[in-house]
């Protein structure tokens, strides 16, 4: 069962916002002593983490290209399906946002536009161990392929036998992806970040992954090369009224607790029926999950919010920031239109967080930890650098030369200044 606060007062809905977080002190002085190791010692350093973290003797960094290419003939017929009917609606959804920007005239003579180029070198990262996540191969390599970037690798943790999990591979191998490399872990973050013999640096890593990864990004981020955003452990946040399904409900719930032992479930709602229905249908459905154990761990960093109205839920959603909003009401698009921070949302009873993170076409690399405040999921554009162009007639220039030398010289830039002027006093061609 969630632990309920009742009708809590909006001066404490800070604290109930706060998310189940490691020491940062140690967690940072962790990363420090994980990338100066393979900053000073490469791939044998990525090996002896491997093996310390993640268990497995002797690892073979580079899976090879003929395990990839056969990747599927062990796969049911089933799942081969669903992954390339899931892939086509990814597809479908990124390219549609692909949008060339139009030229604009900002004054007579003066033309500005915005062309978007690919990152040639991007690193993805797929969580794996116990539950590896083909579905996240998906989700970064296939807008990564539409975005045109020229070198794409994948980081993602083995099994315990030391093989990557053949539905990752079939993933991979549909995406376009041909090389991938069994590391998982801050270890994985680190070797993309500063590149190693076997695993090449990259100029931006993407993934969702536990704190430590989230935290090695964080690191990488620094100094050595650039992030998708902050995308740690899962989180859902469900506002439900009487209207609501509990059975529905509380799937939604656990579907996210059994990410993590980390991850964090919310339920708010206007109605006392709701909380008891809801904490009935998890401990039903709790008994029933293969990993019980872990979406149970994760509920007791969980909450239930008992509130007066669906209207002070959204505004306590607001300010968490949730990844995930489900809207269970029967006013679900009205609420819609009131929310202002959350990774993305699913709008009414039919709509479970399961179809983000499988097939909707939507993207399901999201901000965490509140992130959702000033950021926005993965994207088309996340794979893609704006470089802004401008091109000035002599007429233009004319123009707009009053403006620059004064603002050049009020700056005291003087060659500023002189670079509009001997335009003016020169012959145009």
């Amino acid at each position: 069962m969630l632990k309920t606060i009742y009708y809590p007062e909006p001066v404490v809905w800070p604290e109930l916002c706060r998310r189940p977080l490691l020491d940062s002190d140690d967690l940072w002085s962790l990363m420090s002593e994980i990338f100066d190791q393979v900053s000073m010692f490469g791939d044998d350093s990525v090996k002896r983490f491997v093996s310390l973290y993640e268990g497995i003797e002797s690892p073979v960094l580079e899976v090879p290209v003929s395990e990839i290419e056969n990747a599927g003939q062990g796969l049911d017929a089933k799942l081969k399906e669903a992954i390339l009917a899931a892939k086509s609606n990814i597809e479908t959804f990124h390219r549609f946002t692909l949008i060339e920007p139009p030229v604009i005239e900002t004054m007579p003579g003066i033309r500005c536009w915005i062309k978007k180029k690919p990152i040639n070198k991007v690193g993805l990262y797929v969580p794996g161990g116990s539950a590896p996540l083909f579905s996240t191969v998906l989700m970064l390599a296939v807008p990564a392929a539409i975005a045109g970037c020229s070198e794409v690798v994948l980081c993602t943790p083995a099994g315990k036998k030391g093989k990557v999990d053949e539905a990752v591979l079939f993933a991979a191998k549909v995406a376009g992806i041909s090389r991938v490399f069994a590391v998982g872990g801050a270890q994985a973050i680190a070797a993309m970040a500063i590149g190693t013999e076997t695993i090449p640096k990259v100029d931006k890593i993407f993934g969702p992954g536990n704190q430590y990864v989230t935290a090695a990004k964080q690191f990488a981020g620094r100094s050595h090369c650039a992030i998708d955003l902050p995308a740690g452990p899962s989180e859902v946040l469900v506002v439900a009224d009487i209207s609501a399904n509990p059975e529905y409900v509380a799937a939604d719930l656990l579907s996210q607790a059994e990410h993590g032992e980390d991850s964090q479930v919310i339920l708010v709602t206007d109605s006392m029926r709701v909380v008891d229905e809801v904490n009935k249908a998890i401990e039903k459905q709790l008994a029933q999950l293969p990993r019980a154990d872990i979406a149970s761990q994760a509920l007791t960093n969980s909450l239930t919010i008992l509130l007066r109205s669906t209207e002070e839920a959204i505004r306590f959603s607001n300010l968490y920031a949730p990844e995930h909003l489900i809207l269970a009401t029967a006013d679900a698009e009205l609420l819609a239109e009131k929310v202002v921070h959350a990774g993305s949302v699913f709008v009414g009873h039919y709509s479970p967080e399961s179809a983000g993170d499988y097939a909707s076409g939507t993207n399901h690399t999201l901000p965490t930890y509140g992130f959702a405040r000033s950021m926005g999921g993965l994207t088309i554009d996340s794979f893609l650098k704006p470089v802004t162009f401008q091109q000035l007639t002599r007429e233009g220039l004319n123009s707009l030369a009053p403006v620059i030398m004064e603002m050049a010289s009020a700056e005291k830039l003087e060659a500023h200044r002189k670079a509009v002027e001997v335009r003016l006093k020169g012959k145009f061609s």
